[in-house]
């Protein structure tokens, strides 16, 4: 039934892909259908846009939202990166509203930071407008994307509204001498934070570090880390481990069999969201 349920998604995955999702519904399953809407633009920028999913059985429950922010290294990468993993999630959370986000990519004219954290702020203010409350967020990316995820909830969420983070395989600590050894590590000395949002008495590499902005009220967080990954050393699990648990935050922190890019590939990926569900859950009755 798991193997049937794959394909399926495989297919509908690759068919949104290639047909340029005309279709504005989803079905996943006898009872799991889904109203979507494609490159929903929430700033002037090209890369300011987003796909949103919502539960077709219409009630007048407030429901939570789970953003999608993919990964890429800060400059590169886009939202269909994520739209199989997506779909994989409406599965399990067919209750849940969905948001795979595009953001402002960094290059040599343009800064990573703050533009990137605002963009995630854009989308939950246009998403409060659209949908008619403030809702709860759910964030969840893989690499620099988990690291967005991190950094957004632990120093940029003003309101308090993102109750749990997701990160795949994302940098915590840029400042480890273990990530440092990242092969595009000039490029985030230099370009990931513009110099003028720099607070007196902190490096830009300590600013962009989440694990330097985690407090007592931080929202609970489950990581996810490849035992073979060249990108990001082992060392970022601990510490950020290390760091939660000091701040008495809510966590849970996995491993799966691979290196980087592995953590979407069967068994990884149905590992992987048993465990949000289960940790959720966990989360709910902080």
């Amino acid at each position: 039934m798991k193997k049937d349920i794959k394909i399926i998604l495989t297919f509908l995955s690759l068919l949104f892909l290639w047909t340029g999702c005309k279709e504005k519904k989803i079905k996943l399953g006898k009872e799991i259908h889904f109203d979507k809407e494609e490159n929903i633009h929430y700033g002037n920028n090209p890369e300011q846009v987003m796909d949103l999913y919502i539960p077709s059985t219409r009630t007048n429950k407030e429901k939570d939202i789970f953003i999608m922010i993919h990964g890429g290294g800060w400059r590169a990468g886009d939202k269909s990166q994520l739209t199989f993993f997506t779909l994989s999630m409406m599965q399990k959370f067919p209750d849940h509203i969905f948001v795979n986000m595009n953001y402002r990519l960094a290059s040599a004219t343009s800064f990573g930071l703050p533009n990137q954290t605002n963009d995630i702020k854009k989308v939950t203010e246009l998403l409060k407008n659209k949908l008619g409350y403030n809702p709860n967020v759910i964030l969840l990316g893989n690499s620099a994307g988990g690291h967005l995820s991190m950094l957004y909830a632990y120093k940029f969420d003003a309101d308090k509204k993102v109750k749990a983070v997701i990160n795949i395989v994302g940098p915590a600590d840029l400042s480890d001498p273990g990530f440092k050894n990242y092969q595009e590590y000039s490029f985030v000395e230099s370009r990931l934070v513009a110099p003028e949002i720099i607070q007196t008495g902190i490096s830009k590499i300590g600013f962009a570090s989440p694990v330097k902005w985690i407090k007592s009220d931080s929202p609970p967080t489950l990581s996810y880390y490849g035992n073979s990954d060249r990108v990001i050393p082992p060392s970022q699990e601990r510490i950020l481990d290390s760091v939660l648990n000091k701040n008495h935050i809510v966590y849970e922190s996995y491993q799966f069999n691979g290196g980087h890019l592995d953590w979407d590939k069967h068994p990884n990926d149905e590992f992987l969201i048993n465990k949000i569900e289960t940790f959720l859950k966990k989360a709910n009755k902080k």
